[in-house]
């Protein structure tokens, strides 16, 4: 298989890390189906199912959410005409990007903060999966994407959200919360599709992990003693993951509390503990990891 410059660096880091055979398979995935989640806040599966049905929408839910469903050959388009979807009743997200938010696992009257929220699916995702109930901050320093946050948090319903336009990294240690999510900036490696190649290179790599590893010594200084936060990335690369947590967990007194791949989603081999989920026809490549102070 031929390869663009920079893919085929991506490609030779795949070999490296999983073997000349699982690279080629990542590199022979085709794009995506459309996949949502039900905004539990403003509807249910019932109603949107039927709406789907009604649209001649064919669909198959997801094992392991009854919240999440996959559209068979249809467009984002086709849903974005859609009540359902102008009502914030659902909301466009891939399989992958809605686990961190499910270990993240946020109760009612808990402090959590997303360091880098926008667009504002996941922040959307926990503020429905505490019922409306946890006391959430949501940060984003790029002016743009945080219009967006804020465009997204109102359609969705998720009205008690503080969202600061600010970099995460920077905001002072007076603060604390329970829990944290840092869906950190990445390559995006695991992104990659046959027909949608991802721009990398080795500098541009070193960049995401700089920016990485700020942003979740940042968190870890920010978190409870006790508290829980999720690291995840859309990389399927050691060096943004797994190597990251290895290096800054012991100096800042932090753990990984193991979790364990469910409903058949499909993993990459990973470090002890955490989750890399293999990119597919289905999943998108995604680490998340679950730390504890």
């Amino acid at each position: 298989m031929a390869f663009p410059h920079s893919i085929s660096a991506l490609h030779d880091k795949f070999a490296a890390q999983y073997g000349a055979s699982r690279a080629e398979e990542i590199a022979a995935v085709c794009d995506r189906p459309v996949s949502l989640r039900i905004n539990t806040l403003k509807s249910n599966a019932e109603e949107v199912c039927t709406a789907l049905k009604n649209a001649k929408i064919s669909f198959t839910a997801v094992g392991w959410d009854q919240n999440a469903l996959i559209l068979e050959g249809a467009a984002e388009r086709d849903i974005q005409c859609l009540p359902i979807y102008s009502e914030g009743k659902i909301y466009m997200q891939s399989l992958s990007s809605m686990l961190p938010p499910l270990f993240l696992d946020p109760k009612e009257g808990e402090s959590v903060l997303d360091m880098t929220a926008a667009p504002g699916g996941k922040t959307c995702e926990i503020y429905a999966l505490s019922a409306g109930k946890a006391l959430i901050t949501a940060c984003e320093r790029d002016k743009i994407r945080f219009e967006r946050l804020k465009f997204n948090l109102e359609r969705q319903g998720a009205t008690r959200v503080t969202a600061i336009l600010c970099d995460a990294a920077t905001l002072d240690d007076f603060f604390s919360f329970d829990k944290i999510l840092l869906d950190a900036p990445c390559t995006g490696s695991g992104t990659l599709t046959k027909n949608s190649p991802v721009r990398f290179s080795e500098e541009y790599l070193a960049k995401c992990v700089h920016m990485q590893e700020k942003l979740l010594r940042k968190g870890l200084k920010l978190l409870k003693k006790g508290g829980t936060l999720v690291y995840s990335t859309c990389s399927i690369l050691k060096e943004e993951n797994w190597e990251l947590l290895e290096r800054v967990l012991p100096a800042m007194g932090a753990t990984i509390v193991p979790i364990e791949p469910f409903g058949g989603i499909p993993t990459l081999p990973s470090k002890e503990g955490t989750l890399t989920v293999c990119p597919t026809s289905l999943y998108e490549g995604f680490f998340v990891a679950k730390i504890e102070k």
